[in-house]
């Protein structure tokens, strides 16, 4: 099991139906043995939220359904499953989660699934946090916690793809040459984009970057400086003495930003911004879509961030 905190969730969610539904969900028969896809000749992928979605979606192309277990909208470390999203996990020919990011998936993937499991963490491998702390919401990070955001390094969401073509071409073997070259296109894609960001970052007037909660540390690669308001969670709050050494440090180092996020309350971040006398603007940590960004991917959204940094730290 992964070592960054997750919070607690009640497996009976698992048997109710959720208040959320994909629009997108269909019924799928049983699946059938590996190599066979359902029994329909259909090759279904669960993917637990939007970052492992997107890369799923880009590898399987037309040959196979992808089905995300977490709603647009929804805030992904609380998403709870309904049972069509329940039953789709089970039965899919491979189902790609991130172990210990979101408790209720966990449980349903421990209760069994349809085929194969990829298990991202392992596979692309995740950063070590830096220093012990605790958050107010009760979790306590030892040094050497893991970091789940690894989708804001496209390199790391470059080697998902490699691993995602694999697992499929195992599912569905007639379909191992789409799959490795659907990965191989989005792989060139993603070189691209990090090529971008470590240029468009490389010769900034600041390195310092505040943001709402502790999602962007994979972004440290190019250079930058994060300081969080909260912790790992994005729901926990700060203390006073935390908003008082953010406030000197904004005026220390000239920081003309505070970015909120999207899919949880900017209300904190908005307050320190204009207490401190500066900016408030959004970073999208792209653990989910929006209404908002419902036309967006994830590479528009990641170049939009890096617009946002540039302009916030003068490059």
């Amino acid at each position: 099991m992964s070592s960054f905190p997750a919070r607690p969730a009640a497996l009976s969610a698992l048997l109710l139906a959720g208040t959320v539904t994909l629009s997108s969900c269909a019924a799928f028969s049983d699946a059938g043995a590996a190599g066979d896809g359902s029994s329909d000749g259909t090759v279904t992928v669960a993917a637990a939220f939007y970052p492992l979605e997107y890369v799923a979606s880009r590898v399987a192309g037309d040959r196979a359904v992808v089905e995300g277990l977490t709603s647009p909208g929804q805030e992904a470390h609380d998403a709870e499953l309904s049972i069509q999203q329940t039953a789709t996990l089970a039965e899919a020919d491979l189902t790609v989660f991130l172990d210990g990011f979101q408790p209720t998936v966990d449980a349903a993937v421990e209760q069994g699934t349809g085929g194969a499991v990829l298990e991202v963490g392992e596979t692309v491998g995740l950063r070590e946090l830096g220093e012990a702390h605790s958050d107010d919401d009760g979790h306590d990070h030892a040094a050497g916690d893991l970091d789940p955001h690894f989708w804001l390094d496209p390199m790391k969401m470059a080697d998902l793809a490699d691993a995602v073509a694999e697992e499929l071409s195992a599912v569905d073997a007639e379909g191992a040459e789409e799959y490795a070259a659907n990965a191989a296109d989005l792989r060139a894609e993603l070189e691209e984009l990090d090529a971008d960001y470590a240029s468009g970052l490389a010769s900034c007037e600041r390195d310092l970057v505040v943001v709402n909660h502790d999602a962007f540390g994979y972004l440290t690669k190019y250079g930058l400086e994060l300081e969080a308001i909260a912790g790992l969670s994005p729901d926990s709050e700060p203390t006073a003495a935390d908003v008082a050494r953010l406030q000197d440090l904004i005026e220390d180092e000239g920081v003309t930003t505070v970015f909120s996020e999207t899919l949880v309350s900017p209300e904190t971040a908005e307050t320190l911004a204009r207490d401190a006398g500066v900016e408030a603007d959004v970073l999208d940590p792209i653990e989910g879509l929006t209404d908002t960004t419902a036309d967006e991917d994830y590479l528009s959204l990641m170049r939009a961030n890096l617009e946002a940094l540039r302009a916030a730290n003068g490059c």
